[in-house]
Order: structure tokens, then sequence, then C-alpha cells
């Protein structure tokens, strides 16, 4: 086990921690209730993930404490004695200790935003779970594999959106060009290696990024095409959530989550 091996279990399971909470905002405000209890649903979907994918890397952290310890300096991480869990890692961590995308941590805006944001993360999740069920890490292989039936209907489901809103009313249309230009700079930095990355598909548990970009692209493609939206030029990323360097929403939204565990430590009910 390597550092590395750590911080890339920890950056998936940020990743569906980050976009399942931006998405639980949405309970009791979605726009109608069949599509409010879907995308609560696909909220529930994603914290799953991340609890799975946490709970792997805490079984790395209280096997290779020497090695994994010296990442985490958050003083109230820090504070906990004895083996680690899930919740030690999701709550006690700061903002510079997560290592999700910057996408998965960008505000809900209107149903537009939040619908093209979890397209975009969801069609990225198909193609790297549907590589990883063949990873040398069998507990991650055994993760991607039950989280892919989910995602596939998240593709399915916010793909569907995608179409009905940029082919829709004008009003619609307008909302969803809007989206495009806020979160396109966002995807970049999906396709980019963060190291720890790089060196786990040489060690054949990562998976090689280089090799999904093009299948993401014809897949938004496609479906931008259905939905008469035009493919955006813009070829500047934004990049830095792999590294812990992230966009002012996402100390909000920790702030937020982690309020209660960081009030009464250790509390149980």
């Amino acid at each position: 086990m390597t550092k590395a091996h750590f911080l890339y279990t920890l950056h998936l399971a940020d990743n569906s921690l980050v976009a399942g909470h931006r998405n639980s905002e949405w309970t009791g405000h979605g726009p109608a209730l069949e599509q409010d209890i879907a995308i609560s649903n696909i909220a529930l979907d994603l914290v799953g993930q991340a609890r799975n994918f946490y709970q792997h890397a805490a079984d790395l952290y209280n096997g290779h404490t020497g090695i994994c310890r010296p990442l985490i300096s958050s003083p109230a991480f820090q504070q906990v004695t004895g083996s680690i869990d899930e919740d030690d890692l999701a709550y006690l961590r700061d903002v510079n200790e997560y290592y999700n995308v910057l996408i998965a941590e960008q505000t809900n805006g209107d149903w537009a935003k939040t619908i093209l944001r979890q397209f975009f993360f969801s069609c990225y999740q198909q193609l790297v779970f549907g590589k990883m069920v063949q990873s040398k890490d069998e507990q991650l292989a055994a993760i991607a594999e039950k989280s892919l039936k989910e995602v596939n209907y998240h593709v399915r489901w916010s793909g569907e959106w995608v179409i009905r809103l940029g082919d829709g009313t004008a009003e619609s249309h307008r909302r969803m060009q809007t989206a495009i230009d806020a979160l396109w700079q966002y995807t970049g930095e999906l396709f980019t290696p963060a190291p720890y990355e790089t060196e786990l598909v040489t060690a054949g548990i990562g998976v090689d990024l280089s090799s999904l970009r093009s299948a993401w692209i014809t897949k938004v493609q496609e479906t931008f095409m259905a939905a008469t939206l035009p493919m955006p030029v813009t070829s500047w990323m934004q990049q830095g959530g792999k590294t812990g360097i992230h966009t002012e929403h996402l100390g909000f939204l920790l702030a937020e989550m982690q309020y209660l565990q960081r009030a009464y430590p250790n509390s149980e009910w």
C-alpha cells in the first residue's frame, strides 16, 4: 500500500460525497414531486458510493497508519485515537484535505445547472467505473461494479433532462446555455490526472483517464446535438480540486455538512 493508493481512494470517495451532498440540497425543492424523489435518490446513491470508498480508505489507513496519518493534519482528525472509520474521514478533514473534482462542488444554481453538472459528472463516473472493474484492487473493483448499475441510470436520467431543456422552450434553452457557460471550464480536470492517479495506473489499480476523454466527448456531443445545444469551443480549464485546491464553494458546503460531528464529537444516536 502506498500514499497514492490511499489518496486515490479518498479522491473517489470525496467525488461521490460532495456531488451527493449538493444533490441532497434539492430535497423538498424539486420542480415536481417525481423529480424531487429522483434527484434525492441519486443523492443517496452517491453518498452510498462514498461510504463504500471511505470504508475501504479507512481499512487502508488502519493497516498502514505510519504512511497515511501524516497525510491528514486537521486538528479534529488528529484527535482521533485508535482505528478510524468512514465518519472520521468524511467529517473531520479540512477543506484542503478533500480531493474531489471541482465540478462536484459547484453550486446548484437552477434546475438546468444541476442537471448539466450531474450529466457531465455521471458520464465521467460511468467511464471510470467501467474500467475500474478490472482494477487489481479487488475492493475498488467490487465497489465500481456495484456502483455502475446506479450510474447508468444517472446518465440516462440526466441526459434525458438535458435534451428536454435544451430542445424545449426558448427560456429552458437559454438556461441550459447559461449552465454550459458556467460548468464547461470544470470538465477538463476530469481527465487531467493527479500524481497519485498516474502512479496507480502504472500499478494496475487506477484508471488511465487519457483513454476515456474521447468517449466522454462523443457522449456529450451526441446529447447536445439532440438538445440543439452547441459544443463549447473554450479550451482553458480550471484545475486544482484533485490536489486540495478548491473554489470557495466547498468550504461553505463542508461547514454545513460537518457542523454536527464537529460541535458534538463522538456523539451516538
